[in-house]
């Protein structure tokens, strides 16, 4: 299902002909020789001329994993410790299953291997770029480009929330006072006050929990949104993964949790795979002294001890600028946190817009939304459906659909010649460059993004 310790890419070669059965058996003894189980595997990954060798591609569908494959010239600049004259001169490369696994960056962590007919080598994963968000695709852009990249409700902040907002411009001489808007939040939760903290967005809330809960062993669950890990790294901590596999659905099963984590992280509906896992999943993580973070289905429970839900009004409303998120959990834990909050964390504007996104008439908007967003996202769903060359996982529930399409660095960066932004997946651990995030969008942006990734796919077939 998951695992938590080491994430590896796995370099393979094999003679013509070589069975998946022979290159899965060389790997799964090579990985426990090693202390890993297939569940660690991230990737497999060799030249390209053995790329459509039935027992490579095979072996990499047996493990759900992508297989990702390199040029020889490529493969051929990386120094190896065993390099080979005879695979020089049957793949153009002096060394395949080495070379492969370290292409992506990492480090050797088992040298090559042997059976009949397989090679493999095995590497650490490359890290993956925490601090990338999918506003760096269109932050110099302009007007350039549609934003496919950025999950933002498209014609936000409505205009009734602007007039809001501006009217609390002639406040600004006084300190911020938050009791109002935190009173709100609660209220429309059904919490008592002493359970809500507001916060400058979820990024905030993401640093007070890695600074102040003082977490011994933290998971974060993956592929997910990459800042819990990035503030829980800064503030120190060493920190485990759980990463989901595409051959799964991106599915959480409770049980590849450690049971001695005291703070799990996961998203729901998880950025980026789109999939929404069950209210009784996440609530068979709960434990005293743990913290699992998700969005509303379990916002309003008393019952699960060491819950926190961070909630943001980003996405909904199209405040990335303002800054406003708020925390849900126990008393202690709000206690605990708002200690490490500076004075006036949140400005009145900020204020004045949580009270207004939680009010009834903009619940009812928002719930509006919503809807219209499922349709679009059906209409979408459909449209990719019609290409062989994209595979959907997972079953997508949010404002996004994560794809895996061949060449997807190269399909990004077509898309963005013909006008479109989206964003890249390799960024998110557990996924590669084959991996795309799509904004949905209304029936016509949708029509023209379909018609692009149409000629995008043609020019990258070429």
């Amino acid at each position: 299902m998951g695992e938590y310790a080491t994430q590896v890419v796995v370099g393979v070669g094999g003679r013509a002909g070589v069975s998946v059965a022979e290159v899965c058996a060389l790997v799964e003894e090579t990985l426990r020789g090693a202390g890993l189980t297939v569940g660690a595997v991230t990737a497999l990954a060799t030249v390209e001329s053995k790329a459509g060798e039935a027992g490579i591609t095979g072996a990499a569908e047996r493990f759900g994993v992508p297989l990702l494959s390199y040029p020889a010239a490529r493969l051929a600049a990386i120094a190896v410790p065993h390099p080979s004259e005879a695979a020089r001169t049957a793949t153009g490369t002096p060394s395949v299953a080495e070379a492969a696994a370290l292409a992506g960056g990492g480090e050797l962590l088992v040298p090559k291997r042997r059976s009949v007919a397989a090679t493999c080598a095995v590497a650490t994963a490359a890290a993956h770029d925490l601090r990338h968000h999918g506003d760096a695709e269109v932050i110099d852009a302009g007007s350039a480009l549609v934003d496919l990249a950025v999950n933002v409700r498209a014609d936000t902040p409505p205009d009734w929330l602007k007039q809001r907002i501006a009217a609390s411009l002639g406040d600004l001489a006084a300190y911020p006072d938050g009791r109002r808007a935190r009173a709100a939040v609660a209220a429309r939760h059904g919490l008592p006050v002493e359970r809500v903290l507001l916060t400058a967005g979820a990024a905030e809330a993401f640093v007070l929990i890695a600074r102040a809960l003082g977490a011994v062993r933290p998971v974060v669950v993956h592929p997910q949104f990459t800042e819990p890990e990035a503030a829980l790294r800064d503030a120190g901590h060493q920190v485990e993964r759980v990463v989901l596999r595409a051959a799964d659905g991106f599915r959480l099963d409770p049980a590849a949790v450690p049971e001695d984590a005291d703070l799990v992280v996961i998203g729901n509906p998880t950025n980026p795979t789109s999939v929404l896992h069950p209210a009784g999943t996440l609530a068979a993580l709960a434990r005293p002294g743990r913290v699992p973070g998700e969005r509303e289905a379990l916002a309003g429970r008393m019952d699960l001890p060491g819950l926190v839900v961070l909630r943001s009004l980003t996405k909904t409303w199209g405040l990335a600028g303002l800054r406003i998120g708020y925390v849900l959990a126990e008393p202690e834990v709000i206690a605990e946190l708002a200690a490490a909050q500076p004075l006036w964390p949140v400005s009145t504007p900020a204020l004045v817009a949580a009270e207004a996104c939680v009010a009834p008439a903009a619940l009812a908007e928002a719930e509006e939304a919503a809807r219209r967003i499922a349709v679009d996202r059906a209409h979408l769903l459909a449209g990719l459906a019609e290409f062989d060359e994209v595979t959907v996982v997972g079953v997508a529930e949010g404002p996004f659909v994560l794809i895996r399409v061949a060449g997807g660095a190269e399909v990004r960066t077509r898309l963005r010649a013909l006008g479109f932004a989206v964003r890249r997946g390799d960024t998110f651990p557990g996924l590669d460059h084959s991996w795309l995030r799509l904004a949905v969008r209304d029936r016509a942006t949708t029509g023209r993004l379909l018609q692009a990734l149409d000629h995008a796919l043609a020019l990258a077939a070429r």
